[in-house]
């Protein structure tokens, strides 16, 4: 005999939440906002996060199914927070609240329609790897593997549908706006595209990129399916809203379009993205979509002094396009944000190797000092500065700079035309030659060395034909310049000029390299430009290299003879630190043309951007702010180049005092460092449904005001942390 029972959804505790104490009036009236769409504007360090939080477990205990609740974040780590935070103030099981990155959701509601879009149950998931491999064969089968012209890799590819995908935009134009070099190639890029798409759903797999474009399909042109994802997920709440590009702000406008019970927190002054596609407008223009939509301010700061929130408050009132507010402190007063201009690079390094030692004297621990950086080449001389002082740190913008392949690439160069001896040095300048793999930088070793065993080990022997033979046909072009560069390298003068030499080592075919190979190809030139840039400080290139390989073997001693020291500090581009902070902070290279960057300042939208970039970096502090740029710099030609301060400090009003200058006690710094700064310039103002066709025939080339701003920063996760969809 069988009986069969019935489980039933077990109901949320009817009990009241008690704020008192908890949130203040801010938070409050956001947390007992009612339905409708709902637009946050969360100040750094404003507690968003707690707001948002109680915003969910007030939905629960007001008696909303926790399977009608849908929360959006960029890390699933905080969505599993958020959801911890729930579980105790409600004691609610919060495993029935869908929760979790855009990726995670599109895949559990893709597990159950995906049959509507032509894929069989249980598809396939595609990581990076798996995807470079079905790209790689796309290239093949549409015969572009080989050729006399350069074809962008897999990788590079990717990237740019990737791009094309999150930001809706034709690829032709991604194409145009990203790598121009590859423009004479679009009719074939748009072809591996279609053929890299065909060949994915013949393999019944989807990339991260698919996930988010097919739930958009899903809402766009499956009416029944967009009711019945409408009718489950009764309130939207979106985290970090900022940060969201066109396809994710599509999918949510199009899955709250029925309910409109909608409600997105952010922070405009922090949207510091866009070279990855975050679509500045979704925030920007959300009371313009939703007429009816209410907004609210979280303006207290529970992170910084009262001093620091001044600087940055003057700082982005600068800013046209933003939602105008203020920020407050709860702290008591502190000391004024100090402006340290430095005669050079150098010496910019030394102020802040000494100041961390004094801070830590003073009784702050390394792991509360940051120093952050428009781009990641600007730590180049503080990495050395601190390892020649026995600092240990921990670089969070990428691996430690002399540590990168694309500077080791360089520098190989440099090492095989000092000591045609190292072997590794020119298997590695080989490799990155096209048509040369490894099997053929072995053999042109072997027959090499086999000519300097017998006193004819010179640089002019890489030509020598039983050398030279061991290349293939396709690799012939390259080899021959390889070998007339490390040449050149190898004879005075540019064998005494280690500047000059890096210089040549870009100009001779490794720009155009890193140009085919990465979509940070520009962040990746300007480190390289950097790197020679230090080295014109150097007579000699023997002496270069050496100091190279042993500050090296320092640094890597700090963290590694008797296991991970104590305490290390951080540093950091300011894109990885966001939501970050320290109890002290250095925010180095402000010069214009560095921070802001050059390229940023060709349109108002960009030097905007810069201007929030500025924003986060000063509110990461929550003691001390040190504000610092070099006003001299040798970027070519060794010749010494006076640098403007940033418009970031020029811009701040002298009335009230927003910070302290310092001059240095060093006699090569001019004395005019300590005039005041001119006054501020006002800037001039200025004045989803439907799935694209991404990989169609090429539109006409826009203009100047639709060119997407170039890659420039780093990479990572917005907000860091867990990044893994599911």
């Amino acid at each position: 005999m069988s009986r069969h029972y019935q489980l039933k959804a077990a109901s949320p505790p009817a009990r009241a939440l008690n704020y008192q104490g908890l949130l203040n009036d801010q938070q409050i009236a956001v947390v007992e906002a009612g339905d409708g769409p709902i637009l946050v504007i969360a100040g750094a360090g404003s507690g968003k996060t707690r707001t948002l939080t109680w915003r969910v477990a007030r939905l629960v205990a007001d008696g909303v199914a926790p399977e009608g609740i849908l929360l959006l974040t960029f890390t699933n780590k905080a969505a599993r927070e958020m959801l911890r935070r729930v579980e105790e103030v409600c004691r609610v099981d919060t495993r029935r609240i869908s929760g979790g990155t855009f990726h995670h959701v599109a895949h559990e509601v893709l597990r159950e329609h995906a049959a509507e879009l032509g894929y069989q149950r249980g598809y396939s998931i595609l990581d990076r790897e798996d995807s470079r491999d079905v790209m790689t064969a796309a290239i093949a089968e549409c015969g572009l593997a080989v050729g006399a012209r350069r074809f962008p890799k897999a990788d590079v590819l990717i990237d740019l549908v990737s791009m094309a995908v999150n930001t809706q935009t034709p690829l032709a134009d991604v194409l145009a706006d990203r790598r121009p070099q590859f423009v004479p190639l679009t009719d074939d890029v748009l072809r591996v595209a279609r053929r890299y798409a065909e060949r994915k759903h013949a393999l019944n797999a989807m990339d991260f990129d698919d996930l988010l474009l097919n739930w958009k399909i899903l809402l766009a042109e499956r009416e029944h399916v967009r009711r019945a994802l409408a009718g489950r997920y009764r309130h939207v709440l979106v985290d970090e809203y900022q940060d969201t590009n066109r396809l994710q702000g599509d999918v949510v406008d199009l899955i709250a379009a029925e309910h409109r019970n909608l409600c997105v927190v952010g922070d405009d002054a922090q949207s510091i993205y866009s070279f990855r596609g975050a679509h500045f407008a979704n925030i920007l223009e959300f009371e313009k979509r939703y007429p009816d939509a209410r907004r609210f301010d979280l303006t207290v700061n529970y992170r910084s002094t009262p001093q620091i929130l001044s600087l940055a408050n003057a700082s982005i009132a600068a800013n046209v396009r933003q939602f105008k507010k203020e920020l407050s402190s709860v702290r008591r007063d502190g000391t004024l944000p100090a402006v340290v201009p430095c005669r050079d690079v150098q010496q910019q390094a030394a102020f802040v190797a000494q100041r961390v030692l004094e801070l830590r004297d003073e009784g702050i621990p390394l792991p509360e000092i940051a120093v952050l950086y428009r781009a990641h080449h600007h730590s180049m001389e503080i990495q050395f500065e601190l390892a020649r002082r026995g600092i240990p740190f921990v670089v969070r913008s990428g691996v430690r700079f002399f540590e990168a392949a694309h500077v080791k690439d360089v520098l190989a160069h440099l090492r095989f035309a000092r000591n045609p001896g190292d072997e590794l040095a020119l298997k590695r300048c080989l490799k990155i030659t096209p048509g040369v793999g490894t099997a053929t930088a072995d053999a042109v070793w072997s027959a090499f060395s086999l000519r300097r065993s017998r006193g004819r080990g010179t640089l002019d022997e890489l030509l020598a034909p039983d050398v030279a033979s061991h290349v293939p046909a396709k690799g012939r072009a390259g080899y021959t310049r390889l070998a007339q560069l490390l040449r050149a390298l190898g004879r005075p003068p540019t064998s005494d000029l280690p500047g000059e030499a890096i210089e040549k080592v870009l100009d001779g075919g490794y720009e155009e390299y890193l140009r085919a190979e990465f979509l940070n190809a520009d962040q990746r030139v300007e480190d390289v430009q950097q790197l020679a840039q230090y080295a014109r400080g150097y007579e000699d290139t023997e002496a270069f290299l050496s100091e190279i390989a042993l500050l090296t073997e320092i640094s890597a001693e700090t963290v590694s003879e008797g296991g991970e020291p104590d305490e290390k500090m951080i540093l950091s581009s300011v894109h990885q630190a966001k939501g970050l902070e320290w109890r002290a902070v250095f925010v180095v290279w402000l010069a214009d043309g560095r921070f802001p960057s050059a390229q940023a300042l060709k349109d108002t939208d960009g030097e905007e951007e810069e201007r929030r970039l500025f924003y986060v970096a000063s509110t990461r502090a929550k003691d001390e702010l040190y504000l610092t740029y070099p006003v001299v710099a040798a970027p070519r030609d060794r010749e010494r180049v006076v640098m403007k301060a940033s418009r970031f400090l020029e811009e701040l009003p002298a009335e009230p005092e927003l910070f302290e200058r310092w001059q240095l006690d060093d006699p090569g710094l001019p004395a005019a460092l300590g005039a005041a700064p001119p006054p501020a310039a006002g800037l001039p103002p200025r004045d989803p449904s439907v799935v694209p066709a991404l990989f169609g025939e090429p539109a006409p080339r826009r203009g100047p005001a639709d060119v997407v701003a170039p890659v420039e920063a780093d990479g990572g996760d917005p907000g860091g942390g867990d990044d893994v969809p599911f």
